[in-house]
């Protein structure tokens, strides 16, 4: 591992994998306790529309998909409570919006679009020293973030209908973990891709809540997780010529399905000895 690491791409790759995880193992895992999968799915889509956008416009795509997700996430959030349209029917037109929009920008760019493939695919490898620096601000952000709204977040996971009786700003925080989402999104698309982010977003939440209960606890093995998994599918993939991003979540399902067999093992060894 250490002898792939003479190449500067390869350095960027390792970089960007860490960058990802710690978005994925605190986002992802108030993703799995709210039950917000499909939202972040919606979310992740409708950033398509702003890649596109930042092709038209000739500047780095990532940076006009940040406005464009933390848009999708806001409304939704809006949607959620000043409309009478269901939740899953607004994500599902926010979904289609998102990505005829990003068709609608990249057929409107004139010439051929190179690395539209990295997005929807994912490339770890190629991605450049100006994303890492854009992953550590926004992993930055919603450390501080997540730090110091910890407390409501928490209520708000657990028992949303108890912390709007006891004054919780139950609505405002839901749109600040959908921005969240949205902030995690942006970090992922170049690593893993828009087809791939849900698994890495939930994978290792799930994983993690195999492990603990507990919110605190399930954070840090859920971001453990993703780091160890995803240096691992990485090394996999520089070693078998495979597609990094894909390799990344299929280790992160392989640690998964572990963790299944490890719980049942320990839930077998100990009935015998609660019956005595």
């Amino acid at each position: 591992m250490i002898d792939i690491l003479q190449f500067e791409f390869m350095r960027n790759a390792l970089y960007a994998a860490i960058l990802v995880s710690i978005a994925c193992g605190i986002v992802g895992t108030f993703i799995v306790i709210k039950r917000i999968v499909f939202i972040s799915g919606g979310i992740t889509h409708a950033a398509f529309g702003g890649i596109g956008l930042g092709y038209l416009l000739g500047v780095n795509p990532v940076l006009t998909a940040i406005p464009f997700s933390l848009l999708a996430a806001c409304a939704v959030g809006m949607l959620r409570t000043h409309t009478k349209i269901s939740e899953d029917s607004a994500i599902g037109m926010l979904w289609a919006v998102g990505m005829a929009l990003g068709i609608l920008f990249i057929g409107l760019t004139p010439g051929y679009v190179p690395d539209l493939f990295s997005y929807l695919f994912g490339s770890i490898l190629t991605v450049p020293l100006s994303d890492i620096v854009i992953m550590i601000v926004l992993d930055a952000i919603i450390v501080v973030i997540v730090f110091v709204f910890y407390k409501e977040f928490h209520a708000l996971a657990f028992d949303e209908e108890f912390s709007l009786v006891v004054g919780v700003p139950t609505q405002t925080l839901y749109v600040l973990l959908l921005c969240l989402v949205a902030l995690s999104v942006i970090i992922l698309i170049r690593v893993v891709g828009i087809i791939l982010v849900l698994a890495l977003l939930t994978i290792p939440a799930v994983t993690a809540r195999q492990v603990t209960m507990r919110l605190s606890r399930m954070i840090v093995c859920s971001t453990g997780f993703a780091v160890v998994s995803a240096v691992v599918g990485l090394w996999l993939s520089y070693i078998l010529n495979l597609p990094s991003g894909a390799t990344i979540v299929l280790v992160l399902s392989a640690a998964f399905l572990g963790s299944v067999c490890i719980r049942r093992l320990r839930t077998a060894a100990v009935r015998p000895h609660e019956r005595r």
